[in-house]
């Protein structure tokens, strides 16, 4: 951790006191309210030099330190996209942070596609894989050796198998399935969801895989759910575009508050 990251870790303790974070969440699209069932203090991105200034609405660009469920978190309540600004690696500098506050685990969460018909609007989705359909990578430029990140258990099995049994439990319908992720800002075209498909996709977001990168490579175990705010194109009638998906993200959002109460104390 850099010289950087240290002082903005004394700085949120000095603000929200110096317990250690168990679990960081990220929250995504239209799920930035999530970060309200914290019982905490709230820090503006703008207090933390070197934060990015969440550029898409539907985000709450505040780091808020604080309980849930008896567990102490710490809640990114926007996060950068790659889209923004062409910087895969937009999102290293606050999970540096959450990695200095304590966290041991991460879990993701996103607005996404579905390229499932059993798996429509309003649903859940557990990520148990990823494909980096960009190919962009938030390590490139690392110099060091920790770079070469094995990625054959990005989504840890423990988390994930937390959040379903959180899931069955609570009565809250949970998919599991894989994630892909597209650059955006423009949506996928048919074809692009036709091919994405073939290669075993399930869902598709604009987020979550360079985060998941920077877990690893920050030794965050790591896991993520998906809010299904729409079919992909080609799939259903729906008009995509980002005011669907703010109006959508609600369906999924209540869902995964809901688990993640549940597991939280498990995790």
């Amino acid at each position: 951790m850099d010289r950087t990251a240290s002082d903005l870790v004394r700085f949120v303790q000095d603000r929200a006191g110096g317990d250690p974070v168990r679990v960081g969440l990220i929250l995504g699209s239209g799920l930035g309210h999530l970060a309200e069932a914290v019982d905490g203090i709230p820090i503006g991105y703008e207090q933390l030099p070197g934060f990015p200034q969440a550029g898409v609405s539907g985000h709450s660009p505040r780091l808020t330190v604080g309980q849930i469920g008896g567990v102490r978190v710490a809640v990114l309540g926007g996060r950068a996209h790659y889209y923004e600004r062409g910087d895969a690696a937009a999102m290293r500098l606050p999970l540096e942070v959450v990695k200095g506050l304590g966290a041991e685990s991460l879990i993701v969460t996103n607005a996404a596609g579905s390229l499932d018909p059993a798996m429509p609007t309003g649903s859940v989705m557990a990520i148990r894989d990823h494909i980096n359909f960009s190919g962009m990578n938030p390590l490139i430029g690392e110099p060091s050796e920790a770079r070469f990140v094995p990625m054959t258990d990005a989504y840890d099995a423990g988390l994930r198998a937390a959040l379903l049994t959180a899931a069955q439990s609570t009565g809250t319908p949970c998919h599991e399935g894989v994630y892909a992720w597209y650059s955006g800002p423009s949506f996928e075209t048919p074809a692009e969801i036709r091919a994405i498909r073939t290669l075993g996709a399930d869902a598709v977001g604009m987020s979550t895989v360079p985060e998941i990168i920077l877990a690893r490579f920050l030794g965050l175990r790591a896991a993520a759910l998906s809010a299904i705010t729409n079919m992909a194109a080609g799939l259903s009638d729906e008009s995509l575009g980002h005011e669907h998906t703010k109006r959508m993200a609600p369906l999924g959002a209540a869902k995964i508050e809901t688990i993640l109460r549940a597991a939280l104390p498990g995790i």
